[in-house]
C-alpha cells in the first residue's frame, strides 16, 4: 500500500473510533444536567436515579473519549507533518482555546460534579453540572471551526506560500462552521436519545413482571424512555433544517462534493434527487446506472427552487483542472503522485452511499422514537418484551448516521485537504492537496506499524468500555445509589447524597 494511504486509513480509524464517543458525551451530558436540574426543582427521588444513573454511563464514555481523542493530536505531527506546517498558524488559535478554555472548564467542573455530591450545595453542585455540560458543546464549536476552514478557509493571507491567520473571528464566524455546528449538536442529541430509548426499555421489559406502574424505578425507567423519544424526533427534525442549510453551503463552496453525493455525472436543471442507486457509481459517467429519483428536490437542496442547476462530476472536471492544475506538482516529496494526473472525483460509491445511510439512520431511529412514544402515551407501558431488543439495536442507528455523515463530509472533498474556494465568500488561492499532507520521509512500514498498533489498543479500549457499560446497565439504579442504612438506622442527609464515585 501507498503511504497515503496508510496514513488516511490510520486517521479514518482513530477518527471514526474517537467520534463514536463524542457525540454520546455531549448529549448526555446536557441531558444529565437536565435531569439533576428536575430533581433540584421538584425533590423527587426518580430524578435523582435518573441523574445518578445517566451521568455514571456518560463519565464512563467521556473517559474513553479523551484517552482516545490524545491520539488525535499526535497524528498531526506524526502522520501528517506537512499538513501540521501549513495550517499551523490558523489551527493553533482554536485548537488552543478548545483546550485551555473548554476542555479546562469542561474537566474542572466535572471533578467538582463528581466529587462534591455530598460537599457542595445543591446549588453549586447543579451549577457545576451546567459548566461542564456546556463546556463540552464549546468545545465541540472550536474543533469544528478548525474543521470548518479546512472546508472554506477564510480570516488569513497568504504569506511565503502558508496561510496566516489575520482574524480569529473570522475563522470562529465561519459560515460554514455556523451551519455545521447545529447539524452536529442535533446529531449528538440524536445519539443521547436513542441511547436512553434503548436501555430503558431493556430494564422497564426486564422488570416488567415485578413492578407495577407506579413502581418510583418504573417510573424513572418510563420517564427516561419518554425523554429519550422525544429528543430523538426534535433532534431529527433539527438535523433536517441545519442539513437544508449545510447542503446549500455544500452547493456553493463545494460544488464536486454535491455532485458527488448524488453520484450526478452530468449536469441536471432542475435536478432530481437520487433515492436510490442500481449499478456501479464509482464511474464518473455513470454507464448502466439506474436511480429511483424525485423530481427537482436536488435542485431545491442547492438553491431553494426548483428549476435550479446543478453541475455533475463530467462538467466540473474541467473547471477544477483549469483553476488547479492537471498534474501534482513533480516534487519529491510527493512519493508516487509526483507528476501524475489529478483526479478531481472523489469516491463516488463512498460519497453516495454514506449520505444515503446518513439519511436512513437518521430517519430510521427517529420512527422508532415515535413509535416509542406512541407505545408509551398516556403513562402506558408497553406489555411483553418483544420490543425491548429492538430499541436496544436502535442504539446503533444514529452512531451509524453520524459515522456516515462525517465519512461523507470528509472524503467528499478530497483530492483536497484543505478546500479551495470557488466562490466569492473565501479567501481565493487557498488549498492543499492530500498527497501534499503526509509526512515525508516516513517509512510505510513504520505507518502500517502504527496503524495495526492503534486498531489493537482501540479494540481492548472497545471491550473495556462495553464491559462497563454492560456491568453499570445492568446494575440499574441499585448499582449507582448508596446502599439503604440496615432497619433502625438513618443516615445523614450528605451521606444519603453521596454519587459513591
Amino acid at each position: 500500500m501507498d503511504l497515503l494511504d496508510i496514513a488516511r486509513w490510520q486517521f479514518g480509524i482513530t477518527t471514526v473510533y474517537h467520534f463514536l464517543m463524542v457525540p454520546l458525551t455531549i448529549g448526555l451530558a446536557i441531558l444529565v444536567a437536565g435531569m439533576q436540574t428536575a430533581w433540584y426543582r421538584t425533590g423527587k427521588q426518580r430524578y435523582l436515579k435518573m441523574t445518578k444513573f445517566w451521568g455514571k454511563l456518560m463519565l464512563i464514555n467521556f473517559a474513553m473519549g479523551v484517552v482516545t481523542g490524545i491520539v488525535q493530536e499526535f497524528q498531526f505531527g506524526m502522520a501528517w507533518s506537512s499538513y501540521s506546517r501549513f495550517v499551523g498558524d490558523v489551527f493553533g488559535a482554536p485548537l488552543a482555546m478548545e483546550g485551555l478554555l473548554a476542555f479546562f472548564v469542561e474537566s474542572t467542573f466535572l471533578g467538582l460534579w463528581i466529587f462534591g455530591w455530598d460537599r457542595l450545595s445543591k446549588g453549586v453542585h447543579l451549577a457545576c453540572a451546567w459548566a461542564f455540560s456546556l463546556a463540552t458543546v464549546l468545545s465541540a464549536y472550536f474543533i469544528l471551526a478548525a474543521n470548518s476552514w479546512m472546508q472554506h478557509p477564510v480570516g488569513i493571507e497568504m504569506v511565503d506560500g502558508r496561510p496566516r491567520l489575520t482574524s480569529i473571528w473570522a475563522v470562529l464566524g465561519n459560515n460554514t462552521v455556523l451551519a455545521a455546528f447545529p447539524h452536529t449538536v442535533f446529531g449528538c442529541f440524536a445519539v443521547a436519545g436513542s441511547f436512553l430509548i434503548g436501555i430503558a426499555a431493556w430494564q422497564i421489559a426486564r422488570h416488567h413482571r415485578k413492578s407495577g406502574p407506579d413502581d418510583e424505578d418504573r417510573r424513572a425507567w418510563h420517564g427516561s424512555l419518554r425523554l429519550g423519544a422525544w429528543v430523538a424526533v426534535i433532534a431529527f427534525a433539527g438535523l433536517a433544517i441545519s442539513g437544508d442549510i449545510q447542503g446549500k453551503l455544500m452547493f456553493q463552496q463545494q460544488p464536486m462534493k454535491m455532485a458527488s453525493a448524488e453520484a450526478l455525472c452530468h449536469s441536471e436543471a432542475p435536478a432530481s434527487f437520487s433515492i436510490f442507486a442500481i449499478g456501479d457509481v464509482s464511474r464518473p459517467d455513470c454507464e448502466n446506472v439506474k436511480s429511483i429519483t424525485v423530481p427537482y428536490i436536488l435542485s431545491y437542496l442547492a438553491e431553494g427552487d426548483f428549476s435550479s442547476e446543478v453541475k455533475g462530476v463530467q462538467a466540473l472536471i474541467p473547471e477544477y483542472q483549469a483553476k488547479y492544475g492537471t498534474h501534482y506538482p513533480d516534487d519529491p516529496r510527493l512519493g508516487s503522485f509526483a507528476g501524475q494526473p489529478i483526479d478531481y472525483t472523489p469516491n463516488l460509491p463512498v460519497t453516495y452511499w454514506g449520505f444515503r445511510f446518513m439519511i436512513g439512520f437518521g430517519g430510521l431511529a427517529a420512527l422508532g422514537a415515535v413509535f416509542v412514544l406512541w407505545l408509551t402515551r398516556k403513562r402506558k407501558f408497553p406489555p411483553g418484551k418483544w420490543w425491548a431488543p429492538l430499541a436496544v439495536l436502535s442504539i446503533a442507528l444514529p452512531f451509524a448516521g453520524n459515522i456516515a455523515g462525517w465519512v461523507f463530509t470528509e472524503m467528499g472533498r478530497q483530492p483536497f485537504v484543505v478546500v479551495p474556494n470557488p466562490d466569492a465568500s473565501g479567501v481565493d488561492g487557498v488549498w492543499m492537496f492530500t498527497a501534499s499532507a503526509v509526512s515525508a520521509g516516513v517509512h510505510p512500514g513504520e505507518m502500517l506499524t502504527s496503524v495495526i498498533a492503534l486498531t489493537v489498543l482501540y479494540g481492548v479500549l472497545a471491550v473495556v468500555e462495553i464491559f462497563l457499560i454492560v456491568r453499570y446497565v445492568r446494575g440499574g439504579f441499585d448499582g449507582v445509589m448508596p446502599p439503604k442504612p440496615p432497619e433502625g438506622e438513618e443516615k445523614s442527609g450528605d451521606e444519603a447524597l453521596s454519587f459513591a464515585y
